[in-house]
């Protein structure tokens, strides 16, 4: 069976540049596809030039996509994803068994349910075991060998990113968002006091974004707040103990995104007169999935990756 779609776009090729959007190089990208650097230049070429647009740009030390291979990303992930389904489907493996799944607990509030909830309904074989919990407590299970898919936010630097047989733990991005402070729409920050800020306990991404960028602005902060879970940020931060950080599609309907100006003061919903506290910028953060080396190629684990990466960036926002 061919894998050119009719739009001329060929999976293969689109693997491909998949592949170096991830690891924005095409060594490292070869490397994981196990195929030669000449080769995975040649796939984005053609697809460069199947889509009349310029995806990415190279030079001799850096490798970055342009706004058109930016949004390549979604859509190559949803042909490939189809193209995955559509396989299996006509092979006639029906997926069966256990499938460890961990899911960062900020993600139950995104559509990612329903999507679990659509994969059930077409893989009644598969047993679910769902883990909700902390990104990096996820990312430990994973290669301890104690999950077999993860999806949630991007491991931090030097953090466990090797299965415990050794292996490389395959990564696919989801999307990449910029992350937010967040608060209610009366926060007004003392600028004579430290920031306020609601945590989760460490290893945690978002906490990380925030130390390092008030550091960096030399801004006092103090954890006003020390929160296990979604729920406990969400109603520590609405009841005014202090502000927090989230990806800009997570922001809760009961919080409010911290408009900043131009400097960075904060300004709430415009009506105060007070300057405020200098929150700084923090940044963006990915969504990933992850996959156990070991089982990613059981027909169950296939599925629901083609499900997730089905669902385009948007299936796992707000």
């Amino acid at each position: 069976m061919s894998t050119q779609a009719e739009t001329g776009y060929d999976v293969v090729q689109l693997r491909s540049f998949l592949a170096v959007a991830q690891a924005r190089s095409f060594t490292r990208a070869a490397a994981r596809l196990g195929v030669g650097q000449p080769t995975v230049s040649q796939h984005v070429r053609k697809l460069e030039a199947a889509t009349g647009r310029l995806l990415v740009l190279r030079d001799t030390r850096t490798v970055s996509l342009t706004p058109d291979g930016e949004a390549m990303i979604g859509l190559a992930q949803e042909i490939v994803a189809a193209h995955e389904r559509a396989t299996a489907y006509f092979r006639g493996h029906r997926p069966h068994g256990r499938l460890r799944l961990g899911m960062s607990d900020d993600l139950a509030l995104t559509r990612l349910p329903a999507i679990l909830r659509e994969f059930r309904r077409e893989n009644p074989l598969v047993d679910l075991d769902l883990t909700v919990d902390q990104s990096g407590t996820l990312h430990r299970r994973l290669a301890a060998d104690r999950l077999d898919v993860y999806v949630g936010r991007r491991p931090a630097a030097g953090d466990a990113n090797r299965h415990a047989t050794g292996a490389e733990i395959p990564e696919q991005l989801v999307s990449r968002e910029r992350m937010v402070w967040v608060g209610t729409p009366t926060t007004r920050l003392d600028p004579t006091a430290p920031v306020p800020l609601v945590l989760y306990p460490p290893p945690s991404l978002a906490r990380t974004a925030m130390e390092e960028a008030l550091q960096r602005a030399g801004t006092a902060y103090r954890t006003a707040a020390l929160c296990r879970g979604t729920n406990g940020l969400i109603a520590a931060v609405a009841a005014g103990i202090g502000v927090s950080a989230v990806p800009r599609s997570l922001v809760p309907l009961q919080l409010s995104a911290l408009r900043l100006d131009r400097r960075g003061d904060r300004l709430g919903d415009g009506r105060g007169d007070s300057p405020g506290v200098r929150l700084p910028e923090l940044g963006t953060i990915d969504l990933v999935l992850l996959t156990n080396p070991r089982t990613a190629d059981r027909p169950a684990s296939r599925a629901l990756v083609a499900a997730v990466l089905a669902s385009g960036p948007s299936g796992v926002s707000a």
